[in-house]
């Protein structure tokens, strides 16, 4: 039903409902037998091409009831998350998957973009630099975090990080360059 609402949201519509009631006496439970975890996963990521964010997630996290030690499944399912505006719940997702892998970069910067969207500025900013920690030719990251640096007032620290990533190949850089710099 998020998705419903993500839908609704994204065209300024109004939603009266979120569906009906389930039927106690006819529950189905997945089964969790560990080697489903590849098939539940593929269904997820099956669902998520179909911008079919709510059924991801529900796939997602029946991977993760039979492997919680993978951090994919944690960061797949926040990325959906994320897609639905559940940006909480998708942050403490982002949360598990890096502290089950600490170097996981991709989880890392997408956090910290959750971070900057919730305002939260100079917490990006510290994954971001995490992130280029681990990976320093990073070019999303550099443009991230002048984003964040630019939320902050930095200018000058905001160019220096998006000319870094238009070197390292992100084009897209050149217009926040071209609007905002010199």
């Amino acid at each position: 039903m998020l998705d419903l609402y993500a839908k609704g949201y994204e065209f300024d519509c109004k939603l009266d409902g979120y569906g009906a009631m389930a039927d106690p006496k006819n529950q189905n439970f997945p089964d969790l037998n560990i080697t489903l975890y590849d098939h539940y996963f593929e269904l997820a990521m099956d669902a998520y091409d179909k911008k079919n964010s709510g059924m991801a997630i529900i796939n997602f996290s029946t991977a993760i009831k039979i492997k919680p030690a993978d951090p994919n499944a944690w960061y797949s399912r926040a990325i959906a998350k994320d897609e639905l505006h559940t940006w909480k719940a998708a942050r403490r997702d982002y949360d598990k998957a890096i502290e089950l892998a600490p170097d996981f970069t991709d989880a890392i910067v997408n956090r910290a973009a959750n971070k900057d969207e919730a305002g939260e500025y100079d917490e990006a900013i510290k994954d971001y630099d995490r992130a280029i920690e681990l990976e320093p030719q990073n070019a999303m990251a550099y443009f991230n975090r002048g984003n964040s640096k630019f939320n902050k007032n930095d200018k000058s620290g905001a160019c220096e990080d998006w000319t870094k990533a238009k070197d390292l190949g992100a084009g897209y850089a050149q217009k926040r360059i071209i609007d905002n710099c010199k």
